[in-house]
């Protein structure tokens, strides 16, 4: 009998001791293709490519990128034209081409001009996606951005907000930059559309710089005296804007909407020199695009994978979003 039962006591031993390691192995098993599953080499490059490179706009977008990266175990290089200078993009653009990354992110400083570069990465084998500025008639995958022209309506809802609905209004724009036009005309649209008693009296060029959108600013000033409020459709326009109001000694009377959350900006909204700027998702953009690279490149982004957008399943537009910044909730948006 006590021989019986020691033999039992084995087998129930061997039972509980397999039953064990098998789950063990289970657990390491899933573990190990959760950690392996999307993983990268560290050898794998990727690049974003963006103009006036030293602006503090692209260090949310560039952070983006670099964390993706970081999840996906993969290496990252930030490069840019250091001017707002097309023909510097693009041999930018062809420099980094010439190294055939496994993706290149690119913001596209011109629409129709950028093209062809872009197209030459595609032919070369490398994927690229546009984020915050893009170029509609290219062969990139995807296009990653704020709905600049919905950006506009809330711009424009926002200033009649601001005016109680009627008074005169004017913008501070950078022509030939696609975001900057859809923006600009979201906002003169909703003003014709919905706020008939909003004046629009002038739309005047900052060039994308301080100093030239506070000229602008002045002259609007200048020439309407009783302009209300002016929108200003990128950060150093807001920044620009804010002064030359403050010069005038028009604070407070004349309301300025922003664009994007620099800490210049940020401190105008602050002392209130800015009534409200437009925050966009600018982080996304960069995350999002070494994702999308990243996945076309392991060809996990549809039948076939490949470079072509036509092989991909990735969505071609990508809304980043778009938050209001008052007074109320600026402190939100500083960098920690």
């Amino acid at each position: 009998m006590k021989k019986l039962l020691w033999i039992y006591a084995i087998l129930i031993a061997t039972f509980i001791l397999y039953v064990v390691q098998y789950h063990t192995r289970e657990v390491s098993s899933r573990a190990g293709g959760a950690h392996d599953g999307l993983r990268g080499e560290i050898g794998e490059k990727y690049v974003m490519v963006t103009f006036q490179s030293g602006m503090e706009y692209w260090k949310s977008s560039l952070k983006g990128f670099e964390d993706a990266a970081q999840a996906l175990n993969v290496s990252v290089e930030y490069r840019g034209a250091t001017q707002y200078d097309v023909h510097e993009q693009i041999t930018v653009l062809e420099q980094v081409i010439a190294k055939k990354p496994e993706g290149i992110a690119l913001s596209a400083i011109d629409p129709v001009r950028l093209t062809a570069a872009i197209n030459k990465a595609v032919d070369a084998g490398i994927p690229v996606v546009l984020f915050d500025s893009g170029a509609p008639e290219s062969r990139a995958l995807s296009f990653l951005s704020t709905d600049n022209y919905n950006a506009g309506v809330t711009a424009a809802r926002k200033m009649a907000e601001l005016l109680g609905g009627q008074g005169e209004a004017a913008v501070v724009t950078l022509p030939g930059q696609l975001n900057h036009d859809e923006r600009k005309q979201g906002f003169i649209d909703t003003l014709h559309k919905e706020y008939p008693q909003i004046r629009l009296q002038s739309v005047k060029d900052g060039r994308g710089d301080r100093i030239y959108s506070k000229l602008a600013a002045a002259d609007i000033l200048k020439e309407f005296p009783e302009v209300d409020g002016i929108f200003a459709t990128e950060a150093n326009g807001g920044v620009g804007v804010g002064e030359a109001v403050q010069e005038a000694e028009a604070a407070g009377k004349v309301k300025i909407i922003g664009f994007d959350t620099d800490k210049d900006t940020l401190d105008m909204v602050k002392k209130g020199a800015i009534s409200a700027t437009l925050a966009q998702g600018t982080w996304n953009m960069g995350y999002w695009s070494l994702q999308f690279l990243f996945h076309q490149h392991h060809g996990l982004a549809g039948p076939g994978g490949g470079t072509k957008a036509a092989a991909s399943s990735l969505p071609r537009n990508v809304d980043t979003g778009i938050t209001v910044v008052t007074g109320d909730n600026v402190e939100q948006f500083y960098a920690k």
